[in-house]
């Protein structure tokens, strides 16, 4: 599918290929880097906000996108399953994550385990439907996403209410949050020093969603 995302050359050239983003292409290269980075940087976020929540005893701005549980399917594995299931650009996560930015700051929410999960499909959807050439309806993206689709459609409302409908990402932001991707996998790179150094190996295991619709 095409995508109206920023030039590279606009924008930081390295940093707009590193993270897998293209304007357009219409050869699949795999997964893009984006999508790891983002869930690294997400999880870092609710991680902690979850502390400072904990231990300032202070209770979260409760909104629709709250869950009374936490999903069992991870971040990444989720923001996988959107990005095989849906064909949006890559460039759409970088959106949906300025999106969400904005989303929880007008609210004074915080990101933690209860509200990402549909604050990702939510922001997803919105981004494809503003960036992209063609995308999915709602009822499409409510099963990819794991939500009805009267759920999603709500979810939408209050989405677009939230963030007073500004869907407009300038290149200059755009840019910024594919440097602040970018810092995140330098990040993930070091810990990964540090680990092999010590000599510590660890085992995981991604078992994919055979549940998932079918592009």
């Amino acid at each position: 599918m095409g995508t109206l995302a920023p030039e590279p050359e606009v924008i930081c050239s390295k940093n707009y290929l590193a993270l897998g983003l293209k304007v357009s292409s219409k050869e699949k290269s795999g997964k893009p880097k984006v999508l790891s980075l983002l869930s690294t940087l997400l999880e870092r976020s609710i991680q902690n906000n979850e502390s400072l929540l904990e231990s300032t005893q202070r209770k979260d701005v409760i909104t629709i996108f709250h869950g009374s549980r936490a999903p069992s399917l991870g971040i990444e594995q989720y923001l996988d399953r959107i990005f095989k299931y849906s064909c949006c650009s890559p460039s759409c996560f970088v959106v949906a994550h300025i999106y969400m930015e904005r989303f929880i700051e007008s609210t004074s929410a915080h990101l933690t385990s209860l509200n990402v999960h549909r604050l990702l499909i939510t922001s997803v959807m919105v981004a494809a439907k503003f960036i992209d050439d063609a995308f999915y309806n709602n009822a499409y993206y409510a099963r990819v996403g794991g939500v009805t689709t009267k759920e999603l459609n709500k979810l939408e409302m209050k989405f677009l209410f939230g963030l007073d409908f500004r869907l407009h990402a300038s290149v200059q932001t755009f840019g910024s949050y594919c440097s602040l991707l970018e810092k995140e996998g330098t990040v993930g790179l070091q810990i990964e020093r540090s680990i092999q150094a010590c000599r510590i190996s660890e085992s995981w295991s991604n078992k994919d969603d055979s549940t998932c619709a079918q592009c």
